[in-house]
C-alpha cells in the first residue's frame, strides 16, 4: 500500500511533491505529509523523552506541590485536547459507517496516536507536580514543537479553504482550530511557574536563589538574574543583596562526597600494598632468614613505587555525572556550528542564481537566525554547567585541604609551610576551576576539526590536504611550547612559594625587622627571589610570543596553502566566491579548536602539577589515631599513664623522649621541671598525641584541655576566645575571668569582653594573652589539664593569684588532674608529684619532700636558686604581637580604672571593640588613574609601539580578505582566471606582513607586562616595609599576603594576556563592522540601534559584574586568614576536640565566597545570551539586506560580508567579556597601589648624614619632657618623663603591668614617635636621624624571640657583616656553642618557619647572640630572660654584665632580683616617673619600689 495508500484510498494524495514545496512561489506541504510527519513528530519526541524523564523525576524529588490554579488549568487543557483527538477518531468511524467514500487509515491512526500522547502529557503534568517541578522544559518543548507543526497545517488549511472551498470538511476544520487554540493556551501555561513545593528549603530561606523557581524560558535565557542586575545598576551591590547558595553547591554537600571518595581510593591502595607486603611469606623455607628479609625489602620498595591513590579518579567520580551533561550540550553546539557556513553556501548560490524564487533567500535568513540563536542558548547552558562544576570543585578542594590540615602529623607539617598549604587552597584550586571550563575541548576540538575538514573536502577536494599538512606541522610546535611552558610554570610556582613564605614570615616578625633595622636585608632577599621569578616569566613571554604568532598565522597559512594548491594544480580550478568564502568560514571555525588545543593542553599541564601537589598533601601521614588511648585508662585510678614510652617528632630523627614511665593519679597536681630544651613541652605533646609514638603506650582518662607555651589567640572578641564555642554560662564565666585575673583588663579594654582581638592577639600584652589562653582552658571544664608554663608571662603577684585561684590545691581546678610545666620554683612544694626531665628522660620523680631528701641534682639546684628566687616568681613568656598595651593586672591599684591605656581600637563607642580592618570592596568604576599608573609602569613608548603593531596586524588581515573577494570576482576566461598568480602573490605578501606585526605586538605586550609587574611589586614591597607598626596591627596579615600572592599573580600572568585579547577583539569588531558596511550599506540603519543596545547591555552588566567580582575577592581573604589561624593553632584545636566547629566555620566562609562568585558567573551567561542575540541580529540583517539587494551585489563582496558577520557574534561576546575582565582585573593594580597612600615612617636614612662617625661613642641618654600616645585620639600613655642616664650605667625599669615600661623602649627606637619632648643620645636629638641610622646603632633583645626560616647564620647576621669567628664567639658567650656544634650542619642549620624546630629558650639565647654580635653602646633588654630556667637566666645575666660592661644597659624587669645590683632603678607608675635612684636608696625611702621588693620577698 505504501504511504500514498495510507494517506488516501485512491493514492491521489502523494507523500511529497517538490513542485508544490520548493520550486514554486507559494510553497506548501502535501496533505499526506501534514497528516503523518507533522502529527507524529511531537508524539515521537514525547514518547522518547518520557521514560528518561520519569526516571530523572523519581531520583530528584523536590517535594510536593499543592494543586494550584495553573496546575488545574494545565490538566484541564490537556484533557480537552485528549477529548478532541478522540472526537476526531469517533468522527472517522462514523464517516466510515455512514459515508460513501472509503476512509484512508491515516485519519484513524494519527488522531489515536495523538490522543494517547495527550493523555501521557496530562499524566506527566500531574507527576511533575507531585515531584515538585515548578516549571518543566520537557513539556514546554513538547508544546512548542506541537504548535510549530500545527502552524504549518494551520496556514495550509486556510489557503486551501480560500482556494478550494468545496473540499472543506467542517467538523475536521472545527476540531483542528480548537486543537490549535488549546495548544497555544498550553504553551502559554507551560511558560508560567508553579508555586513552591511544600517543605522546600527556599521557604525557610530569607533570600533564596530565584533559579529554582524560575520557569524554563527564564532559565535558558538567564532572565532570573535580571532583578539583581537592575539593583546592581542602580546602586553598588552589597553582601546582603546576594542570594543564598543552592543546596547542591554548598560545602556540607560537596566536600563530604569528595573526601569519602578519596578515602575509598586510599583504602584501595593500602589493601594492594598490604597484599604485596605480605607475599614474601611464600618464600621457600630453605633460604633461611637473610634471603627472606632481603626479598621483603625489595617488595616494599616496589610497592611504594607501584601505586599512588588517584585523586583524579576521586574527582571524576564526585563531579563526573553532573559534568557529563555539558558534554551533551557541547556535541549539539559543535554540530550547529557548521550550519552557518552551509547556509552561507546556499546564500551565495541564491545570489548567483537569478531565477530562484525570492522566498528562498528569506527562508535561508530565517533559518540562519534560528540556528544561531539555538546555538547561543546551548553554548551558554554548556558554559553554565562547566562553571558550576568548577565552583563545586573549588569548594571541595578547599574543604578537603582544610580537613586534612587538621589531622596532618607534625613530621608532614614540616614538609609543607603555611604559605604552601595556603597556595594549595588559593592557586591550585583556582587552576582546576579554570581548567574545567575548557576540558571538553580535548575531545570537542578534534571533532570540530574532523567535521570542518569533511566540509572543506566537499568544497575544494584534495587540495585541502595541503592545509591539513600545515596544521599537522603546527601541532608539534605548539606541543613543544606547551611542555616548555610547563617547566617554567613549575619553576615560577617554586619561586612564588618561597617568596610568599618569606613575606609571611616578614609580616609575622615585622616588629623585630624594624627594631633591628633589617628591612633592607629582607627586602633584598624578597627582590632576589622575585627577580628569578621574573626571569622565568620573561622566558615564558618569549615562548608566548612565538605561540601567539603560530596561532594567529596558522589559519591564514592553512587558507593560503589550500588556495595555492587548488589554483596551481589545475588551471581550470576557478576560485569563486562560494568556494573561497565557505572555505574561509570553515577555516575560521577551525581556528578556534586549533588555538584552544595548545591552551587546553598547557592548562591541563598546570592542573596536573596542581593535582600532584594536592595529592601529595592529601596523602601525607596523619597523626596516629591510636597514639593516645582514651579507653584503656577508664577502669584505673590513674588519670595519665605512660609505659616504656619512646617518642620522636619525626621518624627520621632520633627520639626526643626516651624510656618514659609515668603514672599520674587522678586529681593530682604534677609539676614538670628541667633545663631549656630538656623535652618538657614535648612531654605534653606526647600526651596530646602530637608526637610519633615509636614504642610503649600512653593512656589518658577523659577529656583534655591544653594551654600552649605561646598562647594561641583567635581574631575574635575576647569573650569568644574564652568561651571557645561552648555554650554560655554567665556565672561560671565570671568566676573564670576573676580567677584568671582578667577582670581589671576587661575594664580597660574599650568594649570590655566584646573587644575584638587582632590577629595573633596583637593588641594584648604577653601576660594578657597567656591569661586568656588559660581562661579558655578553665572555662571548657575538662578532666585533664596540660599547662605549658602559663605562669611565665605574668608578674609575680598575678602569678601567685592565678596559682592560688586556678591551678593550686585550692583553685578552681583542684579536683582535676593538672600537669604543669614550670620554671617557678616557689610552686613546687605544693605539687603532689614532680618530674625532673634531663635530655628527654625522667631523671628523678617524686614528691617535693622526697626529692629534697634524696639529695639528687634537683635538691642541689633547688638550694642554689631558692634563696635567690624566694617568693619572687616573675617571668615573662615571649609572645608575638605588641606588648604596648599591657593591661592592668589583678593587684593593680584601685584607681587603675582611670588610666586610659592604649589598645589599638577606636574609643568606647558602639564600634569600640573593632580593631582589624576587613578588606574593603571599593565601589563604582575603576578610576582612569589606575590604567594610567599601569601604562606608566609599562612605559609610554612601549605602549605606543604595541598599539601600532596591533593596528598594522588588523589592517593586514582586512586587506588580505578584501583582496580575496576581488580575486573571486575576477571574470572567468576560457574556464580559467588569468591573473591568479599575481592575486596569489599579493595575498601571500599581505599574510606575511600580518605575521610580523603579530610577533611584534605579542613580544612588546609581554615585555611591557613584565616591566610593569616588576615595578609594581617593588613599589608595594617598599611601601609596606616603610609603614609604621600601627599599620601592621590594623591590617590582617591575610590581606597583605593576599596582595603579594593573588594580586601580584594577576598582574604577572593575567593582565598582559587579557589586554592583548581585549585589543584583538576590539579591532576584530570594528573591522567586521567596516566590511559589512562596505558590502551592504543598508545595515547602517541597524548598526547604530544595535550599537546603542549593545553599549547599554554592556554598561548595565559591568556595573554589577565589577561589584560582584570585588565582593568575591573581599570575601576570599577571610578564608585564608581563618585557615592561617587554624594552622597556627592545630594542636589547641585538636586538644579541645573542636575540629568539627572549625571545619564548619571554614565551610561557611567558603560558602560566603561562592555566594558572590555564583551570581558573577550567571551574570556572564546573562550577558552572553543578550550579546549573542545582538550579534545574531547583525548576521541576519547582513544576510537579509544582501537578499534584498541581490541584483546589485557581487557574490565576492556578499561572501566576504557574511563570513565576517558570522565571526562577529563571537568577537562581540569576547569583547565585552574582555572589557569587563580588564576592568575587574585591573582592580589588582588598584589594590597594589593602595598602600602607597597609607601613612609611612620617617625616612630610613637622612641625606647627608649628620652623624659623627662611630656614634654613639659614650651611650649617654638624655630624656627631656617625653610624652607619647599610641594614636592621635588617645590620651598620653607616658608623660613628662625627664631623666639623664650616664655613660655605662645599668638602669632597671620596673613598674606594675601597664605602667608604660615597654612604651619607653618603643620611644627610644622610634617605633612610636614622641608626641612631646625629646630624647638625646650623646647630644644628638634622635628625632632628626634616619630610622636605620638610629636603630642599627642601639641594640634590643626583644620580648618575643622571633626567628626566620633560613640558616642560623642568616638569623644572626643577615647582612653578612661579621666573620665566622665572630659569630662563633657570640654563640659561645650566649651558651649555645655546644648546641650548635652538635648540629649536623653547624651554622648552616636550617631553622624552620618561625624557628619552630628550636625551643623557646634556645630562640631567646639566639637573640642574645644577635646582641653580642652587634655590640653597640646601648643595650635594651625587654624581659628577655623569660622563657629560660633559673640557671640559664644566671648565665645570661653574667654574660651581659661581663660583655656589656662599658655599655649603657636598660632592662625592663619583672624579676626584681635581676636588677638589684644595677646602678639605678626607674620606677614607672601610670605612665609617669615615680622614683629614680640607686636600689639601696629606694629601699631606704620605703616608696613604691620598697613595696614591690617586699611583695617579691627581697626585703
Amino acid at each position: 500500500m505504501g504511504l500514498h495508500g495510507f494517506c488516501s484510498a485512491d493514492t491521489s494524495d502523494p507523500f511529497w511533491d517538490w513542485n508544490r514545496t520548493w520550486y514554486t512561489t507559494k510553497p506548501d506541504f502535501t496533505q499526506c505529509f501534514q497528516n503523518t510527519v507533522l502529527v507524529w513528530l511531537p508524539c515521537l519526541y514525547l514518547w522518547i523523552c518520557a521514560p528518561l524523564y520519569l526516571l530523572y523525576l523519581r531520583s530528584h524529588d523536590h517535594g510536593y506541590i499543592r494543586m494550584s490554579h495553573i496546575n488545574r488549568a494545565k490538566t484541564a487543557v490537556g484533557l480537552l485536547l485528549w477529548i478532541i483527538c478522540w472526537a476526531d477518531v469517533f468522527f472517522s468511524f462514523w464517516e466510515r459507517s455512514y459515508g460513501s467514500n472509503v476512509l484512508a487509515p491515516v485519519h484513524l491512526i494519527s488522531p489515536t496516536m495523538l490522543g494517547f500522547t495527550m493523555l501521557l502529557a496530562t499524566l506527566l503534568i500531574q507527576y511533575e507536580r507531585m515531584k515538585g517541578v515548578q516549571s518543566s522544559g520537557v513539556m514546554l518543548l513538547y508544546w512548542l514543537l506541537a504548535l510549530l507543526c500545527a502552524t504549518v497545517t494551520f496556514g495550509s488549511k486556510i489557503s486551501r479553504a480560500l482556494d478550494q472551498p468545496l473540499t472543506v470538511s467542517v467538523w475536521r476544520y472545527t476540531t483542528f482550530y480548537t486543537y490549535y487554540a488549546l495548544l497555544l493556551v498550553s504553551l502559554c501555561l507551560s511558560c508560567l511557574t508553579d508555586q513552591l513545593p511544600l517543605f522546600s528549603e527556599a521557604v525557610k530561606d530569607s533570600n533564596p536563589c530565584p533559579e529554582r523557581g524560575a520557569n524554563f524560558l527564564s532559565r535558558i535565557t538567564f532572565w532570573w538574574i535580571t532583578r539583581l542586575m537592575v539593583t546592581g545598576y542602580r546602586r553598588p551591590l552589597e553582601e546582603k543583596d546576594l542570594w543564598s547558595l543552592n543546596s547542591a553547591d554548598r560545602s556540607h554537600k560537596v566536600v563530604p562526597e569528595l573526601v569519602g571518595r578519596w578515602n575509598v581510593e586510599c583504602q584501595k591502595v593500602k589493601r594492594t600494598e598490604q597484599r604485596t607486603l605480605y607475599s614474601p611469606r611464600e618464600a621457600p623455607p630453605s633460604e633461611g632468614k637473610e634471603g627472606r628479609a632481603v626479598e621483603s625489602e625489595v617488595l616494599i620498595v616496589k610497592a611504594q613505587k607501584a601505586k599512588e591513590p588517584s585523586l583524579f579518579w576521586a574527582l571524576c567520580l564526585t563531579f563526573g555525572p553532573y559534568f557529563l551533561i555539558s558534554c551533551l550540550y557541547k556535541i549539539i553546539q559543535d554540530i550547529l556550528m557548521f550550519v552557518g557556513p552551509e547556509i552561507l553556501r546556499l546564500l551565495i548560490r541564491f545570489v548567483n542564481n537569478s531565477s530562484a524564487p525570492s522566498w528562498h533567500g528569506y527562508f535561508y535568513t530565517a533559518l540562519l537566525f534560528i540556528c544561531t540563536c539555538v546555538q547561543s542558548l546551548i553554548l551558554q547552558k554548556y558554559f553554565h554547567v562547566c562553571f558550576v562544576s568548577g565552583m563545586r570543585l573549588r569548594t571541595a578542594i578547599i574543604g578537603a585541604v582544610y580537613r586534612k590540615a587538621l589531622v596532618i602529623s607534625s613530621e608532614a607539617r614540616r614538609t609543607s609551610t603555611v604559605g604552601e598549604i595556603v597556595n594549595l587552597m588559593s592557586v591550585d584550586a583556582q587552576r582546576f576551576m579554570d581548567l574545567i571550563t575548557y576540558i571538553n575541548m580535548i575531545w570537542s576540538a578534534p571533532l570540530q576539526v574532523v567535521l570542518a575538514l569533511y566540509f572543506l573536502w566537499q568544497n575544494l577536494g584534495p587540495s585541502v590536504l595541503a592545509g591539513v599538512a600545515v596544521m599537522v606541522l603546527m601541532v608539534p610546535i605548539n606541543a613543544v611550547i606547551a611542555m616548555k611552558t610547563k617547566t617554567y610554570q613549575v619553576a615560577q610556582m617554586k619561586s612564588k612559594d618561597s617568596r610568599i613564605k618569606l613575606m609571611n614570615e616578614m609580616l609575622n616578625g615585622i616588629k623585630v625587622l624594624k627594631l633591628y633595622a633589617w628591612e633592607l636585608a629582607f627586602k633584598d632577599k624578597v627582590s632576589k627571589i622575585r627577580e628569578s621569578e621574573l626571569q622565568v616569566l620573561k622566558k615564558a613571554a618569549y615562548l608566548g610570543a612565538v605561540s601567539t604568532f603560530t596561532w594567529i598565522c596558522a589559519p591564514f597559512l592553512v587558507a593560503l596553502s589550500t588556495f595555492a594548491v587548488y589554483v596551481l594544480i589545475d588551471e581550470h580550478n576557478v576560485l569563486d566566491a562560494q568556494k573561497a568564502f565557505v572555505s574561509l568560514a570553515l577555516f575560521n571555525i577551525l581556528r578556534f579548536p586549533l588555538n584552544m588545543l595548545p591552551m587546553v593542553i598547557s592548562s591541563m599541564v598546570q592542573a596536573s602539577v596542581s593535582l600532584k601537589r594536592l595529592r601529595v598533601f592529601l596523602s601525607h601521614a596523619e597523626l596516629q589515631e591510636d597514639g593516645v588511648d582514651h579507653k584503656a585508662a577508664v577502669g584505673t585510678s590513674h588519670s595519665v599513664s605512660i609505659v616504656d614510652g619512646v617518642f620522636s617528632w619525626s621518624r627520621a630523627e632520633s627520639p626526643t623522649l626516651k624510656r618514659l614511665n609515668v603514672c599520674i593519679p587522678e586529681g593530682s597536681l604534677v609539676a614538670v621541671v628541667g633545663h631549656v630544651g630538656s623535652g618538657k613541652s614535648s612531654l605534653l605533646s606526647a600526651l596530646l598525641g602530637e608526637m610519633d609514638k615509636l614504642e610503649g603506650s600512653v593512656a589518658v582518662k577523659g577529656s583534655v584541655a591544653y594551654v600552649p607555651q605561646q598562647a594561641w589567640i583567635q581574631n575574635a572578641t575576647l569573650r569568644e576566645n574564652i568561651m571557645f564555642g561552648q555554650e554560655s554560662r554567665e556565672a561560671w564565666y565570671q568566676r573564670v575571668v576573676e580567677a584568671c585575673a582578667l577582670q581589671p583588663d576587661l575594664e580597660i579594654l574599650p568594649a570590655g569582653d566584646e573587644t575584638e582581638i587582632g590577629e595573633k592577639g596583637v593588641n594584648l600584652s604577653g601576660g594578657q594573652k597567656q591569661r586568656v589562653s588559660l581562661a579558655r582552658a578553665v572555662y571548657c571544664e575538662r578532666d585533664v589539664y596540660l599547662l605549658d608554663d602559663p605562669l611565665s608571662a605574668v608578674d609575680a603577684h598575678v602569678g601567685k593569684h592565678i596559682f592560688e585561684q586556678v591551678v593550686g590545691p585550692q583553685g578552681l581546678l583542684k579536683d582535676k588532674t593538672r600537669v604543669l610545666v614550670t620554671h617557678g620554683l616557689s610552686y613546687l612544694p605544693q605539687a603532689d608529684l614532680i618530674l625532673v626531665l634531663v635530655e628527654g628522660e625522667v631523671s628523678e620523680m617524686g614528691s617535693y619532700q622526697h626529692l629534697m631528701a634524696t639529695e639528687g641534682a634537683f635538691a642541689e639546684f633547688q638550694r642554689t636558686y631558692a634563696a635567690v628566687e624566694h617568693a619572687d616568681h616573675d617571668e615573662t613568656v615571649p609572645t608575638s604581637g605588641t606588648k604596648a598595651s599591657e593591661g592592668c593586672s589583678a593587684a593593680a591599684p584601685a584607681g587603675s580604672k582611670s588610666i586610659r591605656l592604649w589598645i589599638d581600637t577606636p574609643s568606647k563607642q558602639a564600634e569600640g571593640g573593632k580593631l582589624t580592618e576587613a578588606d574593603k570592596a571599593s565601589t563604582g568604576r575603576v578610576k582612569l588613574s589606575v590604567f594610567g599608573s599601569y601604562l606608566k609602569a609599562i612605559g609610554v613608548l612601549l605602549s605606543c609601539v604595541s598599539l601600532l603593531m596591533f593596528l598594522a596586524q588588523h589592517l593586514g588581515s582586512l586587506s588580505s580578505n578584501y583582496w580575496l573577494s576581488l580575486w573571486t570576482d575576477d571574470p572567468v576566461v576560457n574556464g580559467t582566471q588569468p591573473n591568479r598568480r599575481m592575486r596569489l602573490g599579493v595575498y601571500g605578501a599581505l599574510g606575511l606582513f600580518q605575521g610580523l606585526a603579530v610577533f611584534g605586538y605579542s613580544l612588546s605586550g609581554s615585555i611591557g607586562g613584565i616591566l610593569a609587574s616588576r615595578c609594581l611589586h617593588q613599589s608595594m614591597l617598599y611601601d609596606v616595609l616603610r609603614s609604621p607598626m600601627s599599620f601592621f596591627e590594623r591590617t590582617p596579615s591575610g590581606n597583605l599576603v593576599n596582595r603579594f600572592a593573588k594580586e601580584i599573580d594577576t598582574i604577572d600572568s593575567l593582565i598582559p594576556s587579557i589586554i592583548k585579547m581585549f585589543m584583538g577583539s576590539m579591532f576584530n569588531v570594528v573591522g567586521s563592522c567596516i566590511i559589512i558596511l562596505i558590502a551592504t550599506p543598508l545595515v547602517a540603519i541597524i548598526i547604530p540601534f544595535l550599537g546603542v543596545l549593545y553599549f547599554f547591555v554592556q554598561r548595565f552588566y559591568v556595573a554589577s559584574s565589577r561589584q560582584l567580582k570585588r565582593l568575591e575577592s573581599v570575601s576570599r581573604s577571610p578564608i585564608y586568614t581563618h585557615f592561617n589561624e587554624t594552622l597556627l593553632g592545630t594542636s589547641v584545636i585538636r586538644a579541645f576536640g573542636e575540629q568539627e566547629r572549625f571545619i564548619c566555620e571554614s565551610d561557611q566562609r567558603v560558602d560566603l565566597n561562592q555566594k558572590a562568585y555564583y551570581p558573577g558567573i550567571v551574570a556572564n551567561r546573562w550577558l552572553a545570551v543578550r550579546l549573542e542575540f545582538v550579534g545574531n541580529c547583525i548576521v541576519s540583517f547582513a544576510a537579509l539586506f544582501a537578499v534584498v539587494a541581490r541584483e546589485s551585489l557581487s557574490p565576492g563582496i556578499m561572501g566576504l560580508s557574511i563570513s565576517y558577520a558570522l565571526q562577529l557574534t563571537a568577537s562581540l561576546t569576547w569583547l565585552v567579556r574582555m572589557s569587563s575582565e580588564v576592568e575587574t582585573n585591573i582592580v589588582a593594580v588598584e589594590r597594589v597601589k593602595e598602600y602607597s597612600d597609607t601613612e609611612k615612617e620617617a625616612e630610613w636614612k637622612q641625606e647627608p648624614s649628620r652623624l659623627p662617625p662611630g656614634w654613639p661613642t659614650d651611650g649617654c641618654i638624655d630624656i627631656r619632657g617625653l610624652g607619647l600616645r599610641y594614636r592621635p585620639d588617645l590620651d598620653l600613655a607616658i608623660r613628662n618623663i625627664t631623666l639623664v642616664i650616664n655613660r655605662g650605667e645599668k638602669v632597671g625599669i620596673v613598674g606594675r603591668t601597664g605602667a608604660g615600661k615597654s612604651s619607653l623602649t618603643l620611644a627610644l627606637f622610634r617605633i612610636i614617635e614622641a608626641s612631646e619632648g625629646h630624647i638625646f643620645i650623646d647630644g644628638v636629638d634622635i628625632a632628626l636621624l634616619g630610622l636605620h641610622e638610629l636603630r642599627s646603632r642601639i641594640t634590643i633583645i626583644p620580648q618575643d624571640p622571633v626567628l626566620f626560616s633560613g640558616s642560623l647564620r642568616m638569623n644572626l647576621d643577615p647582612f653578612d657583616c661579621y666573620s665566622d669567628e665572630e659569630v662563633w664567639r657570640a654563640l659561645e658567650l650566649s651558651h649555645l656553642q655546644s648546641f650548635v656544634s652538635g648540629l649536623p650542619n653547624k651554622l648552616s642549620h636550617e631553622c624552620s618557619e618561625g624557628g619552630e624546630n628550636l625551643s623557646v629558650g634556645q630562640r631567646q639565647l639566639l637573640c642574645l647572640a644577635r646582641a653580642l654580635l652587634r655590640k653597640t653602646k646601648i643595650l635594651v633588654l625587654d624581659e628577655a630572660t623569660a622563657a629560660v630556667d633559673m640557671e640559664t637566666d644566671n648565665l645570661i645575666q653574667s654574660t651581659i654584665r661581663s660583655q656589656f660592661e662599658d655599655c649603657t644597659v636598660l632592662t625592663i624587669a619583672h624579676r626584681l632580683n635581676t636588677v638589684m645590683d644595677y646602678t639605678r632603678i626607674l620606677v614607672l607608675d601610670k605612665g609617669e616617673m615615680a622614683e629614680f635612684d640607686a636600689p639601696h636608696n629606694l629601699l631606704a625611702q620605703r616608696g613604691a619600689f620598697y613595696k614591690m621588693a617586699k611583695d617579691a620577698g627581697l626585703v
